[in-house]
């Protein structure tokens, strides 16, 4: 009986440590929050904590309609401000009753602040409201723009400062809250969000969702459509549309691995569960990190799993961003540095170093050229940013992802992986569910590694200047030397166009080669190979994206080239590839080709990718 008692007892504190531990877990720390100068809120006033989301959603007239009620924590102030862009505000109650609000000035890009009377005893604000067509962050798709063709699509883009554009919310990424959302849609469709999920269609459309950790604004997502459902691992899964479920299934079959990979890294996956939905082709990034959700463009499904590294990606995020996000847009390079350099370690874990290195050998070939683009604003290759009066958008670039990632290889090179590999996932562990600005990670980074190991580095030259310090690490790949070799053996005609292409390379190595075609090569000799290796109709939108480019570069014209460059801007969405396309043809005085094409193809894209190229090919 005693023996009984003592093991009571025991049970009894262990849940209640277990529950404390579960409580700290998901608990946001206490912060000063930062000047974000892309948002209205003012956080250190008043703050939201937890959203309830009710909404609706009509494809007819193709709008959200709903409210949006936040518990919310008074400070010291008189007033609680909200981001909102292009919504109808229809009504504001607090606590229950009904308040006159205020919307502040229009700006282009910020748009209005909500500001809302409160007093201190205030805890709940309901804001009654309506998206527009004018709603960036939302893309309705008609039944043509999807894969099977029968029913139409919704997606939502939040990043960087879009989510207040279909929610009237505190739209700065440190401002983290947890929701629950009811979200009703036709019944023939799948609502899912980055949150917990269901796995097939109810009977009459309406969803709820709950999102127990605590997220930054621009990670709150939304798809809507004719979705199925297949698990790979009891953590991991994948939707689609019917006709490519099975593709995709295929295509994303490690998850499960690289997600164990990444824990044996950097410490436990802290989301529960780790899903992708691939999206309609208009989707305009590679990947969106929405935590227990990623959102992934098509042009991924490759059919040889030879482009699956944008999920190990994303899975990274799930550490750096989604549990330890950017305080301000300012310093997004802590996002997305942190990624890539996760992500490569996952890959190396996976399929080997030479694998990792060819990948981040790419990464560097695209830094070198970012840097060029920006040679006339060098301040734009610094890490910590000034983003003040600009597009937080602006930011998102080669300089926060591969001068990131080459930073802290360079920092791992000089004081060891082993010590790089402990001081990461404390850094994790430690300020888990909280934001961090650029200056915060600097005294933190020199306190508990630069310090403690008595070792100089250079970190204020990598992070406040531009370009590339002369420390930085050098990366080296044996796969790619043989390119190189062949390349040059070309060049010099000692192999033909068809034993390069008769080579058996895989599809980085064949990245790098187009990529690095000399600039000197004749007309003649491109249509060679291109005869031999048949690019022009390459299924693989990596390669068909870098061959369009050189052939835009070259002049060429041959193997219908052209038009099937125009098939490919008028079906991919994906910003990164068409915004490559477009300013090819704009370089190589192209400029009315660019615009013929995108007068069409523009009705495709998602405003964040129309945004892009309004502005590059000067279309208002």
């Amino acid at each position: 009986m005693k023996l009984l008692k003592n093991s009571m007892l025991l049970l009894i504190v262990c849940l209640v440590i277990s529950c404390s531990t579960a409580e700290k877990e998901y608990k946001t720390m206490s912060t000063t929050y930062a000047n974000d100068t892309h948002s209205y809120a003012k956080p250190n006033e008043a703050v939201a904590k937890h959203l309830q989301l009710d909404i609706d959603v009509n494809f007819d007239q193709k709008i959200i309609s709903g409210t949006a009620t936040y518990t919310i924590e008074n400070y010291a102030g008189s007033e609680i401000v909200f981001d909102v862009k292009n919504l109808k505000i229809e009504k504001v109650t607090v606590d229950g009753k009904a308040v006159k609000f205020t919307l502040g000035a229009n700006d282009a890009v910020l748009g209005q602040s909500l500001t809302i009377p409160i007093v201190a005893k205030s805890e709940e604000v309901a804001i009654t409201y309506e998206t527009t067509d004018k709603t960036e962050a939302l893309q309705f798709l008609n039944p043509q723009q999807t894969a099977d063709k029968e029913y139409p699509f919704l997606l939502t883009q939040g990043q960087a400062i879009l989510t207040r554009t279909w929610i009237p919310i505190q739209d700065s990424p440190q401002i983290r809250l947890t929701y629950n959302a009811n979200v009703k849609v036709p019944k023939e469709l799948l609502a899912i969000m980055s949150a917990e999920n269901p796995k097939s269609k109810n009977e009459n459309g309406h969803y709820s969702f709950t999102m127990k950790q605590p997220i930054s604004p621009y990670l709150i997502a939304l798809a809507v459509g004719d979705l199925v459902y297949k698990e790979i691992s009891p953590r991991t899964g994948v939707y689609a549309e019917k006709s490519m479920i099975e593709k995709v299934h295929y295509e994303f079959a490690d998850m499960e691995k690289m997600v164990n990979t990444a824990e044996s890294l950097y410490g436990t996956y802290a989301w529960d569960q780790f899903d992708v939905v691939v999206l309609p082709p208009s989707f305009p990034f590679g990947g969106m990190e929405n935590p227990r959700l990623t959102f992934a463009t098509p042009t991924v499904i490759a059919g040889d799993r030879s482009l699956t590294s944008l999920i190990a990606h994303e899975l990274a995020h799930s550490w750096s961003g989604n549990l330890v996000t950017n305080a301000t847009w300012n310093d997004f390079w802590l996002n997305e540095g942190f990624t890539v350099y996760f992500e490569m370690r996952i890959m190396e874990a996976l399929y080997g170093k030479e694998y990792a290195n060819m990948l981040a050998s790419i990464g560097r070939q695209d830094l070198s050229e970012e840097i060029k683009g920006f040679r006339d604003q060098p301040e734009a290759t610094h890490l910590k940013l000034n983003l003040e009066g600009k597009n937080p958008d602006d930011g998102m670039n080669s300089i926060a992802y591969d001068k990131g990632y080459l930073f802290l290889r360079t920092l791992e090179e000089t004081v060891g992986r082993e010590k790089m590999d402990a001081f990461l996932k404390e850094y994790f562990n430690k300020h888990a569910f909280s934001t961090m600005t650029t200056e915060k990670f600097i005294s933190y980074l020199n306190e508990e590694l630069l310090q403690k190991n008595n070792i100089d580095f250079n970190v204020d030259t990598w992070v406040y200047k531009a370009g590339i310090p002369g420390n930085a690490a050098k990366i080296k790949s044996d796969k790619f030397k043989e390119v190189d070799y062949a390349i040059s053996d070309w060049k010099h005609k000692t192999i033909s166009a068809k034993e390069v292409c008769e080579k058996n390379w895989n599809i980085q190595q064949k990245i790098h080669f187009i990529r690095n075609i000399p600039e000197e090569l004749y007309v003649g000799t491109f249509e060679q190979l291109d005869q031999a290796c048949d690019f022009s109709n390459a299924t693989n939108s990596y390669i068909a994206m870098v061959w369009f480019e050189q052939a835009i570069n070259h002049d060429y014209h041959g193997n219908n080239v052209d038009a099937q460059m125009e098939h490919f801007l008028m079906t991919v969405g994906r910003r990164w590839y068409v915004s490559t396309i477009y300013k090819a043809l704009k370089r190589n005085n192209r400029l009315d080709d660019a615009k013929r094409i995108y007068e069409k193809a523009r009705p495709n894209y998602h405003s964040v990718t129309v945004n892009t190229i309004d502005e590059m090919l000067e279309v208002h």
